[in-house]
């Protein structure tokens, strides 16, 4: 369990990114889940509706280092990764790291660049580190990447690939305000003045400490059989080309374990796998062609699966 220190720590950070993102409570828990499960957000919505806020919002809070990449058509590997470049006078190769060394890496609109440039993220993203002319360079620790796309029917976008999507554990949707929070956005200060101002409430080592208190949550044999049945149900759905990977149930497993945590439990529930199934799952699944979208499939898998 977590200390009363790291409980309140992790209650005033979710406190404070909810004073800027009005009325998404539960987005910006799952936003945490991600964070505190050492994976990654996608944040997928149209613009204007939040999408970069939140992104601002964590990495104020976080008080982590930050860096922001606003991918574009003529976006660069290198300029992301970094570049080694000829130094005259030492006669020698130097590198010069990229926007990725950072903690906190926000990839702003990350489908707006071609295909080849999103991959420039993969390594990063599954190992923590750059390769760059054969040599690896480590990327700081904490290392949380919060990417923010639009629709893929929206016009200048490339989908991102299906290797890439499989990095991001969870994928998220932001929506429309309700009417009260909107009416709050509209009457209230600047956000981006508010996020300028924002003192963080959590740094490099409580992350850290924070992950490794999630590992500990337990998930019983019960609950593991549940989530390798919903992998199973994902692999016969109608309408599903390409099923559920054992990655993804593992991805599965961590949210869940972050999830119960935030709830102030050291076990995991099936409530706790069923409200991160879509968050984790929909973007992973490869639907067929007369099939729906990741989001009603994965409904359908999860209302499929009995809980014993």
């Amino acid at each position: 369990m977590l200390t009363d220190r790291d409980q309140d720590a992790l209650t005033a950070a979710q406190a404070q990114v909810n004073r800027f993102v009005l009325g998404k409570a539960h987005e910006v828990r799952l936003a945490f889940v991600a964070l505190l499960s050492d994976g990654h957000l996608l944040i997928e919505d149209l613009p204007g509706l939040g999408k970069t806020t939140l992104a601002h919002a964590l990495a104020a809070t976080l008080g982590l280092g930050f860096q922001r990449v606003q991918f574009t058509s003529d976006l660069l590997p290198s300029d992301i990764v970094g570049v080694s470049i000829f130094d005259a006078q030492a006669r020698r190769f130097e590198f010069h790291p990229g926007p990725v060394f950072a903690n906190v890496l926000l990839a702003d609109e990350i489908n707006r660049a071609p295909p080849r440039t999103q991959s420039a993220l993969l390594e990063a993203m599954a190992e923590h580190q750059v390769t760059v002319d054969g040599t690896t360079h480590r990327l700081p620790e904490p290392f949380f990447v919060i990417a923010t796309q639009n629709p893929v029917d929206l016009s200048g976008t490339y989908p991102l690939p299906d290797s890439q999507l499989d990095r991001f554990l969870l994928r998220l949707t932001l929506g429309y305000p309700h009417e009260e929070a909107e009416r709050a956005l509209l009457s209230g200060e600047d956000r981006r003045e508010l996020i300028a101002q924002a003192m963080p409430t959590l740094g490099a080592e409580d992350v850290l400490r924070l992950r490794r208190a999630v590992a500990g949550v337990h998930a019983g044999e019960p609950l593991i059989a549940y989530v390798q049945a919903l992998l199973g149900r994902s692999r016969h759905a109608a309408g599903v080309r390409v099923g559920l990977s054992p990655r993804a149930g593992i991805a599965l497993l961590r949210a869940s374990r972050a999830y119960a945590m935030l709830q102030g439990r050291n076990h995991v529930l099936p409530e706790d796998v069923q409200a991160l199934f879509g968050p984790v799952a929909a973007h992973r699944l490869v639907p067929g062609s007369e099939a729906g979208d990741g989001a009603a499939l994965a409904e359908s898998i999860l209302r499929g699966v009995p809980v014993d």
